[in-house]
């Protein structure tokens, strides 16, 4: 019925809005910005009218959760870093019942999950960031999925990314794209050194591993990158555990997965962490990688945060 159009690894670095502002970080950042505006170009040429997205800045204690509003709009102000996101208005129509549809099929693949259309929540930034670029004139509709996911399996990450694909295929009269938003690398600079990190990756060593991961998107090497997510996003820092990371290669198929990536904004660094903007070709699949999340269990696969 539906079509998962479009699939992406984006970042949502705060500097992005920063270097809207006059000063000396004024520009600093368009290569990021035109990203995300092509991003939202091949949506829309794609004929995509919701954009679901998997945001590593919204923490969950238990289940995963869906905000699905009917309309967002207010001023933002990051608690995290508010001297780079303060007063950012944002204005995007939601979907309920896109959102109340992923939930009901994520929980008959028995990965627990909740939608939410009459709260008073907002997303995170990990989601207006984007979508400040992406959909600044609101043409498309706007999902919100948790992925900063404290106490929860990657393999259930990569379960309900693929039920959400098989929601919108089998159930759902349109088109979505689904963007995990979220870095590679994600170990900030130390309080203080932020400044001088401001374009550098923390380390050499995970400046290799990010560029080694690449390579092998490049390779198509998917079994491997998948075999080698938790242990990636542990020693990487991977911001929200990976579990953005984890959603979108399971809507891809997993360990099945055997499409391309293509590279809209190349890697960069802000402050100390690792990021991209990249398309990822979305195939047919089968779903027989897809993990059982209760098979994990059994037989005693760790969350990521019990890694770290």
């Amino acid at each position: 019925m539906g079509k998962l159009a479009i699939a992406a690894k984006i970042t949502h670095v705060p500097s992005m809005v920063l270097s809207e502002q006059p000063g000396p970080r004024q520009g600093s950042r368009q290569d990021a910005i035109e990203g995300h505006r092509e991003i939202g170009r091949r949506c829309r040429e794609a004929g995509v009218d919701t954009l679901v997205v998997f945001d590593t800045h919204w923490l969950v204690n238990a289940n995963y959760h869906i905000n699905c509003a009917g309309h967002f709009k207010g001023d933002y102000t990051s608690n995290e870093l508010p001297h780079f996101i303060n007063w950012m208005p944002f204005d995007a129509p939601g979907n309920p019942a896109l959102g109340h549809l992923l939930a009901r099929v994520c929980n008959e693949w028995g990965v627990e999950t909740l939608a939410h259309d009459r709260t008073s929540l907002n997303p995170e930034y990990g989601t207006l960031v984007p979508i400040r670029y992406m959909n600044a004139d609101q043409h498309f509709r706007v999902v919100s999925v948790s992925a900063l996911c404290m106490a929860h399996y990657l393999d259930d990450s990569a379960r309900l990314g693929w039920a959400m694909r098989r929601a919108i295929e089998e159930h759902y009269d349109g088109t979505v794209a689904f963007l995990a938003s979220g870095s590679l690398s994600h170990r900030f600079a130390q309080n203080g050194l932020a400044p001088e990190y401001a374009f550098r990756i923390w380390s050499p060593f995970l400046e290799q591993l990010d560029r080694q991961v690449l390579r092998m998107w490049s390779a198509r090497e998917w079994p491997d990158f998948c075999d080698m997510l938790p242990e990636y996003a542990a020693k990487g820092h991977g911001e929200g555990f990976m579990h953005d990371t984890a959603m979108l290669l399971g809507s891809l198929g997993w360990r099945g997965y055997d499409g391309a990536v293509e590279v809209i904004t190349p890697y960069f660094a802000a402050s100390g962490t690792g990021q991209i903007n990249a398309l990822f070709e979305v195939t047919p699949q089968t779903g027989e990688h897809i993990p059982n999340p209760r098979a994990s269990r059994a037989e005693g696969y760790t969350a990521v945060s019990e890694r770290l």
